[in-house]
């Protein structure tokens, strides 16, 4: 079953929006190691709706969380109507450049990419939808 969550896209709501995924990861019996990883991809991917998305202005953000079976898996929704923007157009970053010289942003998403068993960004109907899924099981 799906559950969703609508909420103002400010970072002091990253508390609410991980409370709100830990309960379902909870029924699910989700691992700490899988609910660790999950929790550092909702951090990044929501800190970037609320800092970026709706910049100088604030919107909402809504957050869509179900189980599936076959294989166990948790399946995230990340939608905004904000700016359009595809993380996942970026290059991954060379991570063998020194850090000093390296161009800022990207990291982010790609430890969600590492970290995630799937990762995927539509733009539909106005809307940025970035969905990932971490198998469970």
């Amino acid at each position: 079953m799906e559950e969703k969550l609508d909420i103002r896209a400010v970072p002091e709501n990253l508390p609410r929006v991980l409370e709100f995924i830990g309960q379902h990861l909870e029924s699910s019996g989700c691992s700490r190691r899988a609910k660790a990883q999950i929790d550092v991809a909702v951090e990044e991917i929501f800190v970037n709706i609320s800092s970026y998305a709706y910049d100088p202005d604030i919107g909402i953000a809504q957050i869509r969380v179900e189980t599936r079976e076959d294989p166990l898996s948790v399946v995230m929704s990340f939608i905004d109507g904000g700016k359009p923007y595809d993380p996942l157009a970026n290059p991954e970053p060379d991570l063998k450049i020194p850090l000093k010289e390296r161009k800022k942003g990207g990291l982010g998403i790609f430890m969600v990419r590492k970290t995630m068993d799937c990762v995927e960004y539509e733009y539909r109907d106005g809307q940025n939808i970035l969905t990932v899924t971490k198998n469970i099981g």
